[in-house]
């Protein structure tokens, strides 16, 4: 979920990785060899930010029908997820990212028994929802049949959500998927990639799309919840502040919260949602939390979801006065380097 990282297209249609040296030399490998002690992954945030990890292997790479997909080992944060450059999850830290994504809407909820994830190929959020004692159907629904398989290879930490008889892994564009469904669900997640130009996403954060074919498709009391972008001083107006207010349109009960995910190099922000209020109370999640979940959070407790509720004072006005909407003809893209906008 960063920026870029480059790709230099090869003739059968593949891509090569491009690696840096301390020198900024770019190295390319074909093979899952050892690389140079001062390799670097080199991730540009914005035109004057970049962000460097120092690696010990590059471990797979390939490329789907829809994206570049390349898993690295790095030496700060093991085994890190990059789509399309974008920095996805990386090993140690991804538990607070999914954990934030997950529990709040399922703890939320009175009885949660039917999750639909659109996106998540990479089986995290379906781990983390599969860990919830009254779920009994989970569908993640990827449109990359690639990155699923891929994800189910080499992300180790989830062969067991993979291999789950309460997951329903289908490979479709979400939107379709909803459409075609006669069923409802208690709990649908937004798992998806930032909505870029030209990517596969941006549709699904629009206001006729969640009006139209998301909130038909809850149950009473269903709860909604996206992931919405960096929400950090600096960037919580590139798109967390637009999909806040645009599900705001839609939903009766709508809170946004934040948390510091270090590998991003940034905060991020989710927004939940539903007609039915939000039951936000540390002594409730907690006590939902030793009731419902299997092993133990490493991250989220009733304190610090309350805490991840209250934003800082630019953020907070910036929410307050958003009166940007998402539609199909008015958006705003996190585009390359820095933000662009079709208005």
């Amino acid at each position: 979920m960063g920026e870029a990282m480059e790709f230099f297209p090869y003739n059968n249609g593949f891509s090569k990785l491009a690696l840096y040296e301390t020198k900024h030399v770019v190295i390319e490998k074909q093979n899952h060899d050892e690389i140079d002690e001062d390799s670097w992954f080199e991730e540009e945030i914005d035109v004057d930010l970049k962000w460097s990890f120092s690696l010990n292997r590059v471990l797979h790479k390939g490329t789907s029908e829809y994206q570049d997909i390349a898993l690295l080992d790095t030496k700060h944060f093991g085994k890190v997820l990059v789509i399309d450059g974008k920095m996805q999850s990386a090993e140690f830290d991804e538990f607070i990212y999914h954990e934030c994504l997950i529990h709040p809407p399922l703890l939320c909820h009175p009885n949660p028994k039917t999750v639909f994830i659109m996106g998540g190929g990479e089986g995290s959020a379906a781990r983390e929802a599969l860990r919830h004692r009254s779920v009994e159907k989970v569908v993640m629904c990827d449109i990359d049949q690639e990155v699923v398989d891929f994800c189910k290879t080499h992300l180790t930490a989830n062969h067991e959500a993979f291999r789950n008889m309460k997951l329903d892994l289908v490979i479709n564009d979400a939107k379709a998927e909803l459409e075609d469904r006669q069923e409802k669900f208690d709990v649908i997640v937004g798992d998806l990639a930032d909505p870029v130009e030209g990517g596969p996403c941006y549709q699904l954060y629009t206001k006729s799309f969640y009006e139209d074919i998301l909130k038909p498709k809850l149950n009473s009391k269903g709860i909604f919840v996206t992931q919405a972008g960096p929400a950090g001083v600096f960037t919580h107006k590139e798109v967390f502040s637009s999909i806040y207010n645009t599900i705001k349109q839609v939903f009766k009960y709508v809170r946004a919260y934040t948390a510091h995910v270090p590998s991003f190099a940034d905060t991020w922000g989710w927004v939940i949602a539903s007609d039915y209020p939000l039951c936000i109370e540390a002594g409730k999640m907690d006590k939902k939390i030793g009731e419902r979940i299997d092993g133990e959070l490493l991250y989220l407790n009733g304190a610090s979801f309350v805490a991840s509720t209250i934003l800082n004072k630019t953020v907070a006005k910036t929410l307050k006065n958003e009166t940007h909407v998402y539609a199909e003809d008015n958006a705003r893209f996190i585009h390359g380097q820095g933000i662009a906008y079709r208005i």
